[in-house]
């Protein structure tokens, strides 16, 4: 596997303009590496101890298209990334080569549990939750919800234990985002487990 490394020949902020892009811009991202394909795997430094790589912000934020992209480019495969993009042969595979692998964290720490929701494949999300992968599960729920996967929300809400009150980045809960997005039928799923509007 190829190892994320800092680059001293690239300017810090170039690095840091990749990554920043590889969070939502698949258009940028494909701009920049074809100008600088060095990029690829060089990680930024938010603070001491707190690395990225453009791979690593694809896959803990779902960006599926980015992911592939970059894989395509040589971007190493790892845990939270298989999760993410729902590629359970490939990721079965490393967690019987090693199985310490289902405590795998992305950038900023980030369980493994938290990539996998954004496949939308409940029967993945189950797998690795039966398997010991349990961490992070507030967070876990309120990706599912971000990103739309009512299956996953709902086998979250059944089958673990998230906190309904937990905030994401932007101070909001899972209830929250569903009802600014106007999505009523998830909204009723999460009411219907003790869920209220600003988390109360």
């Amino acid at each position: 596997m190829t190892i994320a490394t800092t680059s001293h020949e690239l300017p810090a902020d170039l690095v840091r303009e990749f990554v920043i892009a590889a969070h939502f811009d698949a258009a940028r991202v494909r701009e920049m590496l074809a100008l600088r394909p060095d990029l690829l795997n060089l990680a930024n430094e938010w603070q001491p101890g707190d690395t990225e790589t453009a791979i690593q912000a694809a896959a803990h934020t779902g960006q599926r298209e980015i992911a592939e992209y970059l894989l395509a480019q040589g971007a190493p495969l790892a845990p939270c990334t298989a999760a993410m993009l729902g590629r359970g042969e490939e990721l079965a595979a490393m967690l019987a080569d090693d199985p310490g692998g289902l405590n795998s964290r992305g950038a900023h720490g980030i369980p493994l549990l938290c990539h996998a929701v954004f496949s939308g494949d409940a029967a993945l999300v189950a797998d690795l939750y039966g398997r010991g992968a349990r961490e992070g599960e507030s967070m876990a729920l309120a990706n599912a919800v971000s990103a739309g996967q009512r299956r996953v929300v709902a086998w979250l809400l059944e089958n673990a234990d998230p906190d309904l009150t937990w905030r994401n980045w932007q101070g909001k809960t899972a209830l929250d985002v569903v009802l600014e997005r106007g999505d009523s039928a998830t909204a009723d799923l999460l009411r219907a487990y003790g869920a209220e509007a600003g988390g109360k």
